[in-house]
């Protein structure tokens, strides 16, 4: 009875310590493991022993004759990916314990922001016997994207933050809600009453769409649209306009199958989710039945996962299509292009999402409100699709921090192996350190943060172990 790896897998690695016939690939150690889709799970090597079930903090792992008629799929998935693998290694290496020199002090540590590259820093931290660990966010509620950016009926997936409660729940983590770095207390200020201070602020915006007509009402960018609808402060004004019946969706990440689901699903099924109440309604008056998600390059260099792309396909009532003339000829045996080729011709009726390639934009035109796309066509000439809303899913970018050097050409903040450095010297800023999107770009998934911010934790140790963090004796800001 083999187990199988189904859709909400985050990908943090937990199933493949546990597993002790490493039969759960790849993993955190292979070079491919931030890239990955999912993990998988050898059919031919499992051994039914369900240590990998109870180590998953989404419940993405379930026996083969458990699964959904939606999931079957991924029992063929999981099998052709290790047919296709290279050789393995005998089993995962298990990270050593990280070891403290007894300074005869607690090691304490400030985390700016509290998603998951932020707490997954704070676990790391906090499997030191002293230590204590103070996370700032300037938000209300906690988690990052796992809250505001994880779609509301993604409810595996949501449950990573289960995780993330009992990493709060430590004793010696103190977390301070409402809290913003920069305007209620400064870098300095941490530093001055820390060892060291971890930023964890993720990529907070979105890569613009820089084309004439951006600005048109009618006009949004994914960021604000997923904010929206999961009810994130800074954009429950939002008012996307859902008057019209066609939507189209620039770029094709995971982020883009998001929302051409969210826009196109039946409401009801939102009804027991965590969506904002206020979208929720919005959502049930929308007269979009038709999202058009537009790539610019053609479908083998799709940005979305496989998981994301059944997922999608599997949401009832919504049909998804792919012209013929935009995936052409199949033949290499991609599972993602085969999965692709097996829709069909898009509809012309009901609530549907169609898949289409090769098309650049060029410009949105409308007098004060969007009214269509003009694209670029790989074979020539322009394509205008009418649109009642267009959405820029072309990925997150990092924002600058006050007081820190920032990358404007990679979105990030400066750093090497985590440890924040000036780029014009190279000299590392005093007891600094980054972890997440904010550390190597918009890359990878919810679990890939846990790997990140392991290694940048090892770095602050060994810093503080080499006496580089000096620290201060008050202790005010963590016990005041």
């Amino acid at each position: 009875m083999p187990h199988v790896v189904t859709q909400s897998c985050i990908g943090d690695g937990s199933c493949v310590y546990s597993c002790p016939v490493n039969c759960i690939q790849p993993t955190p150690d292979d070079p491919g493991f931030e890239h990955a889709d999912m993990l998988h799970i050898d059919p031919a090597t499992c051994m039914d022993c369900g240590a990998c079930v109870a180590a998953c903090p989404v419940d993405a792992i379930k026996s083969h004759l458990r699964l959904e008629s939606e999931e079957r799929e991924f029992a063929a998935i999981n099998a052709l990916y290790h047919r296709a693998a290279s050789p393995r290694p005998i089993l995962a290496p298990v990270r050593p314990r990280l070891v403290v020199r007894d300074r005869g002090e607690e090691l304490r540590v400030a985390i700016v922001g509290s998603g998951p590259a932020a707490m997954y820093a704070a676990e790391e931290v906090l499997t030191i016997p002293a230590a204590h660990v103070t996370v700032y966010e300037r938000l209300l509620h906690p988690y990052g994207l796992v809250r505001s950016g994880v779609a509301p009926d993604h409810r595996r997936t949501r449950r990573v933050s289960r995780h993330l409660d009992r990493i709060r729940a430590d004793r010696r983590l103190t977390m301070r809600l409402g809290v913003e770095v920069g305007r209620d207390v400064t870098h300095d200020e941490l530093f001055a009453d820390h060892h060291a201070v971890i930023y964890g602020v993720g990529a907070a915006s979105d890569r613009p769409l820089e084309v004439p007509g951006a600005e048109l009402e009618g006009v949004v960018s994914a960021t604000r649209l997923v904010g929206w609808y999961n009810g994130h402060p800074d954009h429950a004004d939002l008012a996307p306009g859902l008057a019209g019946s066609r939507a189209v969706v620039i770029g094709n990440g995971n982020v883009a199958l998001d929302v051409a689901r969210m826009l196109t699903l039946d409401p009801d099924v939102l009804e027991d989710t965590e969506i904002s109440p206020a979208a929720l309604t919005a959502l049930r008056r929308s007269a979009i039945t038709e999202v058009i998600v537009a790539a610019r390059r053609g479908p083998e260099r799709s940005a979305f996962t496989l998981p994301e792309l059944v997922g999608l396909t599997a949401t009832p009532g919504v049909t998804v299509g792919v012209p013929s003339e935009d995936l052409g000829v199949v033949t290499d045996g991609d599972p993602k292009l085969e999965h692709l080729a097996r829709l069909g011709e898009p509809p012309v009726s009901g609530r549907r999402v169609t898949l289409r390639y090769h098309l650049r934009p060029e410009r949105l035109t409308g007098t004060q409100r969007v009214e269509a796309v003009e694209f670029a066509c790989a074979a020539g000439g322009v394509e205008r699709v009418t649109a009642d809303l267009v959405v820029s899913a072309t990925g997150y970018r990092g924002k600058p921090v006050a007081g820190l050097p920032f990358d404007e050409g990679t979105g990030t903040i400066p750093n090497v192996e985590g440890r924040v450095v000036d780029p014009a010297t190279g000299a590392p800023v005093p007891g600094t350190y980054v972890v997440g999107w904010a550390k190597r770009g918009p890359s990878g998934f919810i679990g890939t943060n846990r790997r990140c911010s392991q290694d940048t934790v090892a770095t602050l140790v060994d810093d503080y172990n080499e006496g580089m963090l000096s620290g201060s004796a008050v202790g005010a800001l963590v016990r005041g």
